[in-house]
């Protein structure tokens, strides 16, 4: 007992962050998880079944130093309801499960409930929850997991940089400094019209045409600081701006032309023995 509280009181910090306890039967189960803070109140216990901890404080931590604290515009009473043709996406998302395993369905409920709402409030968090009848902690977790799912409001258009070695070897830093110097702002922060929101990334999978980055569901690539100018002038005007390489690539096909497959493909039999 002593060791796997230790071992979560190192992965989730203390203070503020929740101690998770667990006590394992002699066969290694949960036989109890409770999400109070970090240590415990005295003579507090948690009267939760099934492994299950049947509440939730305020204050909340799933690793990583993700945190939440209510704010006036982020708690649970913060006004969220799927409107009403998201209602019938939910339908249509929970049908590609089984059942028994519509759990499966949160991660993209709560990519649903972050459209719809800019951004992903706690509340919303819950409601997915609800919607799924599965634990709000499990839920808590997955939203705090991935860095896809924003719990602060955010600008229109949410600008991620990757910053990983092959585009930061290609110049992101490059880039970075171009966004910041347009719009006025670092990495983290928000214009004050709330247009603009501005993020570093990890490896968003398009090494092949660094640097790039991403706004909203676009992939921008093969950038020079000054295609980030045009196409934040772009969007500041309303205007769409052209996604995808910037260098004249219609892909990801090398830069200086093809090097392989460069006739077309030899017909059947191609140097297969006559006599078979």
């Amino acid at each position: 007992m002593a060791s796997m509280r230790l071992l979560f009181r190192n992965r989730f910090g203390t203070g503020n962050a929740i101690g998770l306890t667990r006590n394992l039967n002699s066969r290694g189960s949960s036989a109890n998880i409770c999400a109070y803070f970090s240590p415990p109140p005295t003579g507090t216990t948690c009267t939760g079944t099934g492994g299950v901890c049947n509440h939730l404080p305020r204050k909340f931590s799933s690793g990583g130093g993700f945190s939440h604290t209510d704010t006036p515009d982020n708690n649970p009473d913060t006004p969220f309801e799927f409107s009403t043709e998201n209602e019938t996406r939910i339908k249509a998302i929970i049908g590609n499960y089984p059942e028994g395993h519509t759990n499966a369905a949160v991660i993209p409920l709560l990519d649903l409930a972050q459209r719809q709402h800019g951004w992903l409030p706690i509340s919303a968090m819950n409601k997915v929850a609800a919607v799924l009848n599965m634990p709000k902690m499990r839920v808590y977790e997955v939203a705090t997991f991935y860095t896809m799912f924003n719990r602060k409001p955010m600008g229109k258009f949410h600008i991620q940089i990757c910053t990983t070695t092959p585009c930061w070897l290609c110049g992101s830093d490059g880039i970075r400094e171009a966004v910041e110097t347009k719009l006025g702002i670092k990495v983290g922060e928000t214009t004050t019209d709330k247009l603009f929101t501005l993020s570093e990334a990890e490896c968003l999978g398009a090494c092949v045409n660094a640097p790039m980055m991403q706004i909203g569901d676009h992939y921008y690539e093969d950038l020079k600081p000054s295609d980030v100018v045009d196409i934040l002038e772009d969007l500041a005007a309303g205007r769409t701006p052209k996604v995808g390489p910037r260098s004249g690539r219609f892909a990801c096909e090398p830069a200086g032309g093809l090097t392989s497959l460069t006739t077309p493909p030899s017909g059947p039999g191609f140097k297969v023995r006559s006599d078979l």
